[in-house]
């Protein structure tokens, strides 16, 4: 039994040992399995990514370029190719036994896969197709009548052809790429060149010269059926709002229906036509070409930089014997706003050009502001003729002028365009107190001096902001000169009563009422004059200040204020009556209620 037992005991220790070793081996067969399926993997992918299929290279030589096949299988063969190069750094023999066909995938060479396709009988392969494609789509650019845009956009859609030729082929993608700016270059050159020379035969046949300054005489020459815009916006400012964006001139159907054009309406065109097109083929070439930043900037420029150079020159040109500021003035807040959509558009590649623009424009804008500033400071108002407390045309031209500048200026404000609109504004000034100097008595020079601030006063207001520095600075004159002229008419008809109240005043600020020195016969005479003549006096008033003022509003405004100013007159006469010396006097009683002065002053009350 025991000896069973032993050997019972030798079996299972033998049948332990022989589990364990199972178990070792199972784990190493296990561990061989999984070494030998990552490597099946990683090896069939690798074969994969080496095997060049029949179908690719049927694709390659056989498929039009524009197929859908054919730009996946070049996909594809761009893939294997970046493939077959990085295992070729890590020295796989493999790469040895593909790399020849990719090669001849790659270009075009007579019979090279005859070996491999005999029926082959035109080997267009990969990037001999891809050229041969680019090229002919630029040549169509050269068709007369042609647009551009329709090959642009098709290209657009097989941009990846440029980038396998910049990745495997790149002496031929520089080929294209000198190609393609050439033939732009030309063409866009051809267009505008044509396109400005067209559009400029639109513009107005008379323009302002340097006669047409605002210190000149409106006799002093001939009369130019478009002379009043030289001063006066109107609709000229439609460049900078609804038609910023319209369509451009068309130069045949414009001289068809035989219609001509202010410069900066030329100008606008010509601008836009040039920012629609310089942001679409910056676009283009950012996308088609694969450049950005500096390098997008030179290739643009490769290809603009003729065409922004004979604009540059025919705006020299045309600015240098310019004598429309305004026109100037437009131009270049059309440049500022064009600048400022292509920026927002991410297309800065014409900003030296815009700036260049205004660097030209500028001086030639101050310069005609100075020689207008110049001709008002030199207008002798005695050789003017005859001169009326109307509005003087001068005025009204600085008016109009002044208005349009602050206006446009605006948006893009320029503290050096408030500079000079500052200098011009002291001669306007200095030049409306010379001939309201040239009338002999104070009233008729009030009456030029109000009637000239508030027509620059009106004109500002429609066109500008209240706040503006030139509305306030006519403002305080105009308030001024007005309270003036109040009491120079008050003065003819209540002059002793106004003399009366403002003595008293005087010696009550002094010494109190008591100071005062009563004189009764004098009270008696203002009393009883005003309480004869008041109600004639308001109807003398009323018509005189109505004939006097141009603008029926601001003559009604003077009328109400010079009214107002009676009552408050009347008011302190009665004021100072009671006082001490005045009090017991009997003529007080003779006064008239000031309620009722009131009523009747409010029948001079405006209905409007």
């Amino acid at each position: 039994m025991e000896q069973m037992l032993n050997g019972f005991q030798g079996d299972l220790s033998s049948i332990s040992t022989e589990i364990q070793t199972l178990q070792e081996q199972s784990v190493t067969m296990n561990v061989k399995l999984k070494n030998r399926q990552a490597v099946r993997g990683e090896l069939s992918q690798f074969v994969d990514e080496m095997v060049i299929p029949e179908t690719m290279i049927n694709h390659i030589l056989d498929t039009p370029v524009t197929e859908r096949e054919f730009l996946e299988q070049l996909h594809e063969l761009h893939h294997k190719i970046n493939f077959v190069k990085e295992q070729s750094f890590k020295e796989a023999r493999s790469c040895f036994d593909v790399k020849d066909i990719l090669e001849k995938l790659k270009i075009r060479r007579k019979n090279v896969f005859s070996e491999l396709y005999i029926s082959l009988t035109f080997p267009y392969l990969a990037i001999s197709k891809i050229r041969e494609y680019i090229l002919q789509k630029i040549n169509s650019f050269k068709k007369p009548m042609s647009n551009y845009q329709v090959p642009q956009n098709a290209m657009l859609k097989f941009r990846f052809f440029n980038e396998f030729l910049m990745s495997h082929e790149r002496h031929v993608a520089r080929e294209i790429r000198d190609e393609y700016v050439d033939t732009m270059s030309k063409i866009y050159l051809s267009y505008f060149k044509g396109y400005l020379s067209r559009l400029m035969k639109l513009q107005f046949e008379e323009s302002a010269d340097k006669e047409d300054l605002m210190g000149a005489e409106d006799s002093a020459k001939k009369d130019i059926l478009n002379r009043s815009t030289v001063f006066t916006l109107g609709s000229r400012g439609n460049v900078l709002t609804t038609d910023l964006e319209g369509p451009i001139i068309v130069p045949h159907a414009s001289q068809k229906q035989e219609t001509k054009h202010n410069f900066e309406s030329l100008f606008r065109s010509l601008h836009y036509a040039v920012m629609d097109n310089c942001c679409r083929e910056y676009l283009f070439l950012v996308d088609f070409f694969m450049v950005t930043g500096p390098s997008a900037t030179d290739l643009f420029n490769a290809i603009m930089s003729k065409t922004v150079s004979l604009f540059l020159s025919k705006m020299e040109e045309y600015t240098a014997d310019c004598f429309d500021s305004i026109a100037i003035f437009l131009c270049i807040h059309v440049v500022y706003r064009y600048k400022s959509m292509m920026n927002k558009r991410g297309v800065p590649a014409i900003d030296r050009y815009w700036d260049a623009l205004v660097h030209v424009m500028w001086p030639r804008f101050q310069l005609i502001l100075e020689m207008n500033t110049q001709s008002i400071r030199a207008v002798d108002p005695s050789k003017l003729g005859h001169i009326d407390v109307r509005p003087h045309y001068i005025t009204r031209r600085y008016a109009e002028f002044s208005a349009a500048i602050v206006g446009i200026n605006q948006s893009f404000p320029d503290e050096r365009v408030y500079h000079l609109l500052s200098q011009l504004q002291t001669e306007v000034e200095n030049f409306i107190l010379k001939i309201a100097a040239e009338f002999p008595h104070r009233k008729e020079q009030l009456i030029c001096l109000i009637n000239n601030y508030d027509m620059l006063l009106g004109v500002l207001m429609e066109r500008t902001t209240e706040d503006s520095k030139e509305t306030e600075s006519f403002k305080e004159l105009l308030t001024a000169r007005t309270g003036e002229f109040i009491e120079e008419i008050l003065s003819p008809y209540f002059g002793g009563m106004i003399m009366f109240v403002k003595d008293c005043e005087v010696q009550m600020e002094r010494g109190g009422a008591e100071s005062i020195k009563c004189d009764e016969k004098r009270v008696q005479q203002i009393v009883r004059g005003f309480n004869n003549d008041w109600k004639r006096a308001l109807e003398m008033i009323n018509g005189e200040v109505m004939r006097a003022f141009t603008n029926f509003k601001n003559g009604t405004q003077i009328l109400q204020g010079a009214l107002t100013q009676l009552i408050q007159y009347y008011h302190r006469f009665q004021k100072v009556l009671s006082q001490g010396p005045f009090r017991n006097m009997q003529i007080r009683n003779e006064l008239i209620n000031i309620h009722h002065v009131m009523v009747e002053v409010k029948k001079y009350k405006p209905t409007f």
